[in-house]
């Protein structure tokens, strides 16, 4: 087995991540994108102490704790008005599973047997098995493909296909429990991006056939695509939705899965078995749900929504460069992501060989992107400052016009 460079982070402040040998490196991926307000953020780390000197942890089955009470109060009253209750959890990946057992339960607990479900094609939910059966089938799942479920795979909405796509989703709609999809941008299928109108316009029809509706937020959420959620930009509401990364600000996991009062009521009931039988040790631990008000604190100051608007107008002024270049394509934008294929003998995938050499070559200097094969994204925390932006986009520059990649 080939052992790979693994490099010692001893910490980090702000932008920037510093290792053991004194080196710093901008941080322009927010450490797989959760990373929202930068390392270390004081504040968050005060309201975690606070925190943790008053009540570390306690069992979540038949108690509850302020923290919990006000995240949720505080999240849904941000979220579309059909979301009315929280289940908490620990992880993206959990998040989604909670969802997929929601609507497939929703459907059994009425007699109904419901249990197909419609996706995006390179989608990605997470890494466990109900999570891998909804996205992308590839290489990443191979090992396990007997034991992922079947599901309805159907391409991201434009005004070209919609039509047929509602034909597919017609012929199988009293099977169909639900529709999961990623909205707006396809982060791990490399940064693939969708209009919301023809989305909107799908989520109608799932409505009108009776299809519940996922909507997975857990990398576009806390303001990525330049509004607090992508949900801001969509006509419809979804019926359950998924949070974690950008949650706690980047401090810690946590798994949040929203649900409306429709789906919350099927489950109340004195018979046991219509019960949601889904729980963790950890769910909706004190020191998560204080870090996650910490973090929606800063992201909702007014200096922290200018700075958003302010890195999507930089990406959108360096989009202009790029497209003056040969070795840039596809360049897209949605809110503070920005990304692009950088020109290659082979295909666009994310086992291109380029990765390796391009994520070397940009530590060399001091800047962490690490690009999915040959799709190059930048993905900053709000706190980058314009000098250390202007920096990477130069050498990003300087690499697409020099012979070395």
């Amino acid at each position: 087995m080939k052992t790979s460079k693994h490099i010692p982070i001893v910490r980090g402040k702000d932008a920037y991540l510093f290792d053991m040998a004194g080196n710093r490196y901008l941080d322009m991926v927010s450490s797989w994108w959760v990373t929202l307000h930068g390392h270390s953020n004081s504040y968050i780390a005060e309201k975690v102490y606070e925190q943790l000197t008053t009540l570390e942890q306690v069992i979540f089955a038949g108690f509850t704790h302020e923290p919990a009470i006000k995240l949720s109060e505080r999240l849904l009253n941000l979220l579309p008005s059909n979301q009315k209750k929280v289940f908490y959890s620990d992880n993206g990946s959990t998040a989604v599973e909670v969802a997929l057992k929601m609507c497939i339960q929703y459907a059994f607990n009425q007699g109904l047997k419901k249990n197909k479900i419609i996706a995006f094609k390179n989608g990605y939910h997470g890494d466990t098995f109900g999570a891998m059966s909804v996205s992308e089938r590839g290489t990443w799942t191979a090992p396990f493909a007997e034991m992922l479920f079947d599901v309805i795979f159907i391409d991201i909405p434009s005004s070209e296909n919609l039509a047929e796509t509602k034909k597919i989703i017609a012929k199988h709609s009293e099977e169909i429990a639900c529709f999961i999809y990623e909205p707006l941008v396809q982060g791990a299928g490399g940064m693939l991006m969708h209009d919301a109108a023809p989305l909107s316009e799908l989520m109608k029809f799932c409505r009108s056939e009776g299809i519940l509706m996922i909507q997975d937020e857990v990398f576009v959420g806390f303001g990525r695509t330049g509004t607090l959620f992508a949900a801001d930009q969509l006509t419809e509401q979804p019926d359950v939705m998924c949070f974690s990364k950008g949650l706690t600000g980047g401090t810690m996991p946590m798994g949040i899965s929203t649900c409306t009062e429709e789906l919350y009521q099927a489950f109340y009931s004195d018979e046991k078995r219509l019960a949601l039988f889904h729980g963790h040790s950890f769910t909706a631990s004190p020191i998560a749900c204080a870090a996650s008000l910490a973090s929606l604190d800063l992201l909702l100051q007014e200096s922290t929504l200018k700075k958003i608007r302010e890195i999507e107008e930089f990406h959108a002024n360096f989009a202009l460069e790029l497209g003056k270049t040969k070795n840039a394509r596809n360049i897209r934008q949605t809110g503070t992501i920005l990304a692009f294929d950088w020109e290659s003998s082979s295909e666009t995938s994310y086992f291109n060989k380029l990765q390796e050499k391009l994520f070397e070559e940009f530590m060399d200097r001091g800047i962490l992107l690490r690009p999915m094969g040959n799709v190059l994204y930048i993905l900053p925390p709000y706190c980058i400052q314009e000098e250390d932006l202007r920096y990477t986009y130069q050498q990003i520059l300087e690499l697409l016009n020099s012979n070395n990649i």
